[in-house]
């Protein structure tokens, strides 16, 4: 017997959920009222959201349910409830950044992933936290699994208010490691897409170079869900790429193949990982036996964050440079600082190891499936102050390559660690099927509520 069976709609994995919606079997007024009654419940103690208004929930609902009856077709997302990361412009709606400098800010344009969403029929819930400006100053959202400890960011709100329960899906942005490490200290699937397959107009810029759109759902199905429906060109993003639709969902719904191939790698900041994290991958790799292998990266990679940050910040200060310094965080400001300090010359190297980068990765991939390494040093650390450590993440968002985590270890103080899957650039819908599998070969088949 299925134990989700008695379940409420809200606690479905997002493909389930959006299937009963199809059907009928759930109307998108009855998932609203579950959805506003769980944040009404939780917000006060997680702080997922920096905007959210249970009659705009509702009115959307409606017209919803009133499409349906109507007999036209339904869209890919119809009735799913989706929150948006507060950097990303609704039109009507604030859209703060997270900084007290946009408080007020409300846009006149949909961003273009908004306007896809609503296209395919996604319930727009409201804007989750961010950190201030997308960046590393933590804003107040607490963990799920045990509020004394951060949900990571930047993409904080929209990890946590999938982790919670509040809903099946979330938007967020990675430019270092903002939904990789927020899904894995949260305990849910986060997946990075290949740079360029999403489009970012109308989203806050903070480095075009690396400025990423990512997803949040409980598992690899659901990412693939809404990555089907938020990717494809537009002519706005000059870093958006003109490509074939990417089959997301369909590829991570087959079978491989042939049992995947993984090459388990010792990223740079590999002493930065908790002596629970290195057993926990011993494990892993030798539960994998003879279908994962050990790899070294090449020698310049050592230079991948050093190399990421100086692109970051550079560019970070060239796009935040209408804001006032000094009444922001001191994350912030450092990093300001250190972007406004940098030449010409150290920028333009930088540039040169993007390329480099990803190009050197084509030797493993042509021997496995996926790359496997720690998402995050460890379970999410204690306290609220800082996000955590992304010396595990901005490596493949510096080489533009697809990422995705999965939940599979828990760590001694009960909270989970994720797993960091990597693949070839624009092979995210092979990558997503390597992730189902591994999700579903460490016993998770059947078990998220």
């Amino acid at each position: 017997m299925d134990k989700r069976a008695d379940a409420p709609p809200i606690g479905l994995p997002a493909a389930e959920l959006r299937d009963r919606l199809a059907s009928g079997a759930v109307s998108a007024a009855d998932l609203a009222e579950a959805v506003i009654a769980r944040i009404e419940a939780r917000e006060p103690e997680i702080g997922a959201w920096a905007w959210f208004d249970a009659d705009f929930v509702r009115k959307q609902a409606a017209a919803l349910d009133q499409h349906r009856k109507s007999g036209r077709p339904l869209g890919a997302l119809h009735g799913v409830p989706v929150g948006l990361k507060d950097i990303i412009d609704t039109a009507g709606i604030p859209t703060e950044n997270g900084c007290a400098q946009d408080r007020g800010r409300v846009p006149t344009h949909d961003a273009a992933l908004v306007e896809r969403l609503k296209a395919a029929g996604a319930l727009i819930v409201g804007k989750t936290v961010t950190t201030e400006l997308a960046f590393m100053h933590a804003a107040g959202t607490k963990n799920p699994h045990n509020t004394a400890h951060t949900p990571g960011g930047s993409s904080s709100g929209s990890a946590a208010a999938v982790a919670d329960g509040m809903v099946p899906l979330a938007v967020g942005t990675q430019t270092g490691g903002s939904v990789i490490r927020p899904a894995a200290f949260c305990g849910i699937t986060g997946y990075k897409p290949s740079f360029g397959l999403v489009p970012r107009s109308g989203i806050l810029t903070q480095s075009p170079t690396l400025d990423t759109v990512g997803v949040f759902a409980s598992d690899p199905t659901g990412v693939a869900l809404i990555g089907d429906v938020l990717a494809g060109h537009d002519e706005r993003d000059p870093g958006s790429l003109l490509t074939a639709p990417p089959r997301l969902a369909t590829l991570t719904a087959e079978d491989p193949p042939l049992k995947p191939v993984f090459a388990f790698v010792r990223t740079p900041g590999w002493d930065d990982a908790l002596p629970e994290t290195q057993s926990a991958f011993d494990e892993l790799r030798d539960a994998l036996g003879e279908n994962c292998f050990d790899f070294t990266l090449p020698a310049p990679f050592d230079a991948a964050a050093e190399m990421r940050a100086c692109i970051n910040f550079a560019e970070m200060a060239h796009h935040y440079r209408r804001y006032e310094v000094d009444p922001l965080g001191a994350e912030t400001r450092e990093a300001l600082e250190t972007g406004r300090a940098t030449s010409a010359q150290d920028y333009l190297d930088a540039m040169s190891w993007k390329a480099r980068f990803a190009g050197a990765l084509d030797e493993i991939f042509a021997r496995c499936d996926a790359i496997l390494c720690p998402a995050a040093p460890g379970p999410a650390p204690e306290g609220l102050v800082s996000t955590g450590n992304p010396i595990f993440n901005g490596l493949w968002t510096m080489a533009g390559t697809p990422a995705v985590t999965v939940p599979i270890f828990t760590a001694e103080n009960g909270l989970p660690m994720g797993v960091q899957l990597v693949g070839p650039a624009l092979a995210d819908g092979r990558l997503l099927r390597t992730a189902r599998w591994l999700y579903e070969f460490a016993g998770n088949e059947g078990e998220k509520e």
